[in-house]
């Protein structure tokens, strides 16, 4: 080895230690300015984490392995940058890991191809230190003593000041280390991820006895069919019928008897927390109550009513899965075997709902879980749904905003039309039929100067949770029922949360009675009423008022149609305990 070589196998291995070191603090940096910390929780932020890790790695001369041990800090920090880029703040929720396990494939690589520049960012950043690492350890070449000592000295005293702070931050509060210093608040979400991963597994065990003890007040010679729709991703802003300036529902504004809520909002973003609260008693109120329940499906049942459930989305062993599985008949189409259903749209539920119908059942329940206006959007509708162009981008960005929004408002002339066929379908039956339909959350796309995009963020904003609610009775159950319209079209004009009337709505829809009736909560109900605070159900299953928002106009309420406003811009959601 010449005196080139000497001199570098000197100072690398202790550059490639400092470099991984100053990578790990990055996320720290970014978190102090984008989350709502004091400028001691700040401070805290950056200063104690960066100590502990110096400090630590003093202790080791043998640096590469040091890198490989911290290795899980390294995924994590990876993992924050890129939600970072994704939406704007926020540490790694509860529900982004739930989602690593609940998100299927294709829709992972659907999300990871138009998140290329931070995966690229990330790889540039740690990739070459966990290389340098792994060269260390095979070339047995070590961090010098004299800087481990420099180290050791500078990671104790920057360790002591982190203290200080921290604990100025308890003082001058509020603050708590397990939601406010990173990585221990991804810790612990980490802890409450594998928690509700272990109640998840054993719901079979703490559901099995649960029942509704529900009956059927309808004539029995009477049929009757409840279809309930539940959407993906659609937001109310998009919808023609919502006062928006393109005709996106050509066919559902011609159907003068469609009742329409107004003013609705959804208590989660994420599909896997908001489609149980949709189809169970639970809402944000009390959602730790979904691994003791059972859903409207079985309500059906025990009423009599014959039962289907058909998705065009994939399992992901949620609580979607559970109680899809209660139906006597389900399906999910996409995982049929069949390749030509693998990326079906959702018009291709239309013939599974005209089956279950020709099955002349007495009383009869569909439930109908849509693809809806998920992300990829051009990849959502048939080409005669195509109405508004360019509808292609060669990525995610807000350059491609316009075409963007053109393929979006495709999804919702899709819905448009599937939901009008379903219409058509349930007048034909000769039945008392009726359909509820509501979407499962909403969706940023570039909506404002913070460019953010898609859902599921720790922080939604108003796009996310602000979502159309339709429903449509047939002429037969209005005869039969002749208070059921002018009730509910009263009630759909009031503030409504999907995630609390849409299950006990479709029971009253059915004519069934439960022991967990809520006619306060029934858009059927002439006992209706509003909640008194809007709720969303948080990242740690807490409800939260998220009546208080950041907005550019004083008179603004969350409840208002938001494309109706002049700047909506600056809108945000907040939530605090209530």
């Amino acid at each position: 080895m010449n005196e080139k070589e000497q001199n570098t196998a000197k100072w690398l291995p202790g550059t490639i230690l400092i470099y991984f070191l100053a990578t790990l603090t990055i996320p720290n940096i970014i978190l102090a300015m984008t989350e709502r910390l004091t400028l001691w929780g700040a401070a805290t932020c950056i200063i104690l984490p960066s100590g502990i890790y110096v400090l630590f790695s003093s202790f080791f001369r043998n640096g590469g392995r040091t890198i490989w041990l911290l290795f899980p800090l390294t995924f994590l920090a990876a993992f924050q940058i890129v939600l970072l880029y994704l939406y704007g703040r926020s540490i790694i929720a509860v529900d982004m890991f739930l989602n690593l396990t609940t998100t299927n494939s294709s829709e992972a690589a659907e999300l990871l191809g138009n998140l290329w520049p931070a995966v690229l960012l990330v790889v540039i950043l740690y990739v070459p230190t966990l290389v340098g690492a792994t060269w260390m350890i095979a070339t047995h070449r070590l961090v010098s003593a004299k800087l481990l000592s420099i180290m050791r000295r500078i990671g104790f005293s920057v360790t002591i000041l982190g203290i200080i702070t921290l604990s100025v931050s308890y003082l001058t509060g509020p603050y708590s280390i397990l939601t406010d210093l990173y990585p221990v608040n991804v810790f612990y979400n980490i802890r409450l991820a594998v928690d509700r991963t272990i109640k998840t597994d054993r719901y079979y065990e703490t559901s099995g006895d649960y029942t509704f003890h529900a009956t059927a007040s309808g004539n029995p010679d009477v049929r009757e069919i409840v279809v309930l729709v539940i959407g993906e991703t659609s937001r109310a802003e998009n919808w023609q019928l919502y006062g928006y300036n393109r005709e996106t529902n050509p066919r559902l504004s011609r159907i003068d008897s469609l009742l329409i809520g107004r003013h609705t909002l959804s208590e989660s973003n994420t599909t896997h927390k908001s489609v149980p609260m949709l189809l169970s008693p639970v809402d944000a109120s009390c959602y730790d109550s979904i691994y003791h329940v059972k859903s409207v499906v079985t309500a059906f049942k025990e009423a009599g009513y014959a039962t289907a459930f058909f998705s065009n989305q994939r399992h992901n062993g949620s609580f979607i899965d559970f109680f899809a599985n209660e139906a006597d008949t389900t399906l999910f189409i996409k995982e049929t075997g069949n390749q030509a259903m693998s990326n079906a749209h959702d018009q291709a539920l239309l013939d599974y709902a005209k089956a279950i119908i020709a099955d002349d059942n007495r009383k009869q329940l569909i439930v109908l879980h849509t693809y809806g206006s998920h992300f990829n959007y051009n990849e959502r509708y048939d080409s005669i749904d195509r109405h508004f162009l360019p509808d292609h981008y060669p990525e995610a960005s807000v350059e491609y905003r316009d075409n963007l929004i053109n393929a979006y408002d495709n999804t919702i002339v899709a819905t448009d039309r599937f939901l009008a066929s379903l219409i058509e379908i349930l007048s034909d039956s000769n039945a008392d039929a009726s359909l509820l339909y509501t979407s499962d959350h909403g969706e940023d796309i570039y909506d404002d100067s913070r460019h953010l995009f898609l859902h599921a963020s720790p922080l939604p904003t108003i796009h996310q949770i602000t979502v159309p609610m339709l429903a449509w009775l047939s002429p037969r159950f209005t005869r039969h029922h002749p208070d059921a319209y002018s009730i509910m079209k009263s009630n759909m004009g009031k503030e409504i949360s999907s995630s609390r009337s849409f299950f006990y709505t479709a029971l009253s829809l059915g004519g069934i009675q439960t022991r967990v009736a809520d006619p306060a909560a029934s858009l059927l109900s002439p006992d209706y009423e509003p909640r008194l605070a809007p709720l969303y159900l948080n990242d740690h299953n807490r409800p939260v008022d998220c009546r208080i928002i950041t907005h550019t106009t004083p008179e603004y309420c969350v409840t208002k149609n938001i494309f109706q406003q002049k700047n909506v811009n600056s809108i945000a959601l907040r939530g605090k305990n209530i």
